[in-house]
């Protein structure tokens, strides 16, 4: 009975997928395994044990019974052998037993130099050490100490006589020193079963990443459209990769890509990069190139000095709609376009950059105004200057300043110079803490001529004085069980800034800051430079929280909100003051509390209309490894026209359903607009030495258009993934705390 199942003969249908692939690992950043130290020792003794022994002790040596012969890491035993001294070489018989540095053979004969580890074996069975390989053939050439050649042979990570699956091979090359199988005519079966069939296989023995053809990937497209892709992986180096990947679209054409990515260091500093493209020529259905290009990278130049570019651009503005394959992707309209350089002083720093946008508007804007993206200013240049010093004579300054240059295609365009110099004399307590600050915030703008109207220069000076306070008490208490500490902080943040009319000034860069804990303690309540809102206010909060002995935070409660002695007059746009006199009450809870919960919660609430302005919810149980549970709750309401902007349930899971099922899955759903924005719903199942993984999403590509692709995959440890889609990009963007069920393959 053979070892492994195998069928007779080779299905003829498996050889169809001939011209598709050449299976390898699938790669992730460019790894190089280390190579394995197969260390001899020249010098080292051959040591011969047996029953019985005959023939010429310093020419050669017959023995029988029990045989036994060691030399350093290769040790052989059989019924009867044959130990040539003065060639070192030995021929054995009878249940031959081999241990070479970790790997183990057996079979009927073996001939082995004991010098050179040149020989072979007849009928053997195998396990390798570096990944519990194992397998049989009709004989195995010993190529060297690090190097067999398996003829007509099987190969599996599975344990045990009969496993799930195995590939079955006219020649197998397994060089364990170079961390490399290497396969001639091959068929891969599973459940006994061929599923695919090559001229020609490589992988990687250990599991890190090597150059070659990956399993094609068979998919879908954001439009349900069918496609293959066939993926050729390049290992440059252990910190740089690029894969090409040509892909088959129906009824569009072939797409072409490219991924690269990279890190290094030079004399200079770190450098980083990654560069995606894909290029479709003469797309059928479009009647046009279609192309997209991503492209990240920061270099340092010099000592402090450093440079880089973020350009993204798509040819046309449908190419999310018919080429994204997740829900970022497809919601991605402003495409930025930046090149930047950057250097630091000790005490200072300078950068300059160019930034374009191009906007791709939603097909359904020209119908939906509301969906219309506007377009951002371009920056042509902009500079940046920023100087601090610290505890100088017990003061802390800085000096911030931008010089830009402002353009749109259809707005107002000009240049913009400000200038927010500020010093502060913190005074710090054990338990308390009180800072007084000054700051200017200086603009000048120079504006070129708009609709008929001529250029003009505007000029803009706002003082503003700010003290900020708080103290710190402190009680030993527990949580859940759990000693801790317990902090008490009250805080108090007080502004006041004069109203300067600002009504002439553009407005390129500055939006209202978005109401939150981090903003209630600026003196601006607006983001960018275009505005310096007026103030006389004072912000009142609470902080507590729970500290383990080793300082790590388990929860913090916060509490705030704003009170205003004056009318807020600056508004980005309207010229009706704001006469609040007390602003929205904010409320936050965050924290890992347990072992197995986390939440992160905040509310935003209005006491004038007893209504919730905004919320957003979050709890997360992990109970143990692979299970996770997340539920999450946002809700916006639109407080000038009091109406819901938006209202969504998000919920998301990885569960075991049985010892080796696992079920995942998510849907984000619109209450509001009672239609589900992003579903996933799928299976795993884990065995010990292969994956299954399938499923369908769900999302919204556009206002009218959604994308349904479905996944499969077969995931063969130790060899490759064979399937529809990639699930495993999905469950991890889908499903926060996802695990990977076979992690510890590292593939």
């Amino acid at each position: 009975m053979s070892r492994f199942s195998v069928p007779p003969s080779p299905h003829s249908w498996a050889f169809a997928l001939t011209a598709l692939v050449t299976a390898t690992a699938v790669p992730g950043y460019a790894q190089t395994a280390p190579k394995r130290s197969h260390v001899a020792d020249p010098e080292a003794p051959t040591i011969v044990r047996a029953e019985e022994f005959d023939g010429r002790p310093d020419r050669e040596l017959n023995l029988a019974r029990d045989v036994e012969i060691v030399r350093d890491k290769t040790r052989v035993t059989a019924d009867t052998a044959c130990f040539r001294q003065v060639e070192d070489e030995i021929e054995a018989r009878g249940g031959v037993k081999i241990w070479r540095y970790g790997d183990y053979y057996t079979g009927d004969e073996v001939k082995l130099n004991m010098e050179s580890g040149k020989g072979y074996m007849l009928n053997p069975t195998y396990k390798l050490e570096l990944n519990a390989a194992q397998g049989k053939a009709q004989r195995i050439n010993f190529l060297n100490e690090d190097e067999a050649l398996v003829i007509d042979g099987t190969y599996s990570t599975c344990q045990g006589p009969n496993p799930d699956w195995y590939l079955k091979s006219s020649t197998l090359n397994l060089d364990t020193g170079r961390d490399v199988g290497v396969a001639g005519k091959t068929i891969v079966y599973f459940k006994d079963v061929p599923i695919i069939g090559t001229p020609a296989m490589s992988f990687s023995l250990s599991g890190a990443r090597r150059s070659g053809w990956l399993p094609p990937i068979p998919g879908f497209g954001s439009k349900g459209r069918a496609e293959l892709t066939v993926p050729y992986y390049f290992n440059i180096a252990p910190n740089r990769d690029l894969t090409l990947f040509p892909r088959l679209i129906a009824q569009r054409g072939i797409q072409l890509g490219a991924h690269a990515r990279y890190i290094g260091e030079t004399d200079a500093g770190s450098y980083a990069g990654d560069t995606f493209i894909e290029y479709l020529p003469n797309d059928k259905l479009a009647d046009a190139d279609r192309w997209m290009i991503t492209s990240n990278h920061t270099q340092a130049i010099a000592k402090d000095w450093s440079y880089g570019w973020n350009v993204r651009a798509a040819s046309d503005n449908n190419y999310p709609n018919d080429f994204s394959k997740t829900v970022s992707g497809s919601a991605e309209r402003q495409l930025l376009r930046e090149l930047r350089t950057d250097y630091r002083g000790e005490y200072w720093s300078l950068s300059a950059r160019v930034q374009k946008y191009q906007v791709l508007q939603d097909p359904a804007a020209v119908t939906d105004p509301s969906l219309f993206v506007s377009r951002p200013y371009d920056r042509l240049p902009a500079i940046n200057f920023h100087a601090a010093r610290y505890d100088v004579a017990g003061f802390d300054w800085q000096v911030s300043s931008e010089l830009t240059s402002f353009w749109h295609p259809t707005l107002t365009r000009g240049n913009r110079l400000v200038a927010v110099p500020q010093v502060s004399y913190p005074i710090i307590g054990p338990s308390y803490f009180i800072t007084p600050k000054l700051m200017l915030n200086a603009a000048a703008y120079q504006l070129d001529p708009h609709d008929g109207a001529d250029g003009k220069s505007l000029t803009r000076a706002v003082p503003t004085m700010s003290l900020d306070s708080g103290l710190v008490f402190e009680r030993d208490t527990t949580l859940f069980g759990r000693a801790a500490t317990q902090t008490l902080e009250p805080r108090l943040f007080y502004v006041k800034t004069p109203y300067r009319d600002q009504k002439e000034f553009p407005n390129f860069d500055t939006a209202a800051a978005t109401f939150n804990f981090s903003q209630i303690f600026n003196e601006n309540r607006f983001v960018g430079s275009d505005r310096v809102g007026d103030a006389n206010q004072i912000t009142a909060a609470v902080v507590s929280r729970f500290l383990e002995a080793s300082g790590a935070e388990r929860l913090r409660l916060a509490f705030g909100q704003r009170f205003y002695f004056s009318d807020q007059r600056v508004q980005l746009n309207a010229s009706t003051p704001t006469r609040d006199a007390k602003s929205d009450i904010l409320l936050a809870a965050t924290g890992v509390i347990s072992e197995s919960w986390a939440i992160d919660s905040a509310l935003q609430y209005n006491q004038s209309d007893s209504k919730v302005v905004s919320t957003n919810h979050a709890v997360r149980w992990s109970p143990g490894p692979k299970k996770v549970l997340n539920l999450g709750y946002r809700y916006l309401r639109d407080t000038v026209s009091n109406k819901d902007v938006f209202k969504n349930l998000d919920l998301s899971s990885q569960w075991p359903l049985t010892a080796r099922w696992y079920g995942v899955g998510r849907i984000s759903y619109s209450l509001q607009d009672k239609k589900i924005l992003e579903g996933l719903l799928g299976l795993e199942y884990a065995h010990d030495c292969w994956v299954f993984r399938m499923g369908a999403q769900r999302f919204v590509t556009t206002a009218k258009e959604a994308s349904t692709p479905i996944f499969f995959q077969l995931e063969l440890n130790g060899l490759s993934k064979f399937g529809v889609g990639n699930p495993l990009e999905v469950l991890r963007n889908s499903i926060p705390g996802y695990q990977r069920l076979n992690e510890s393959t590292r593939r």
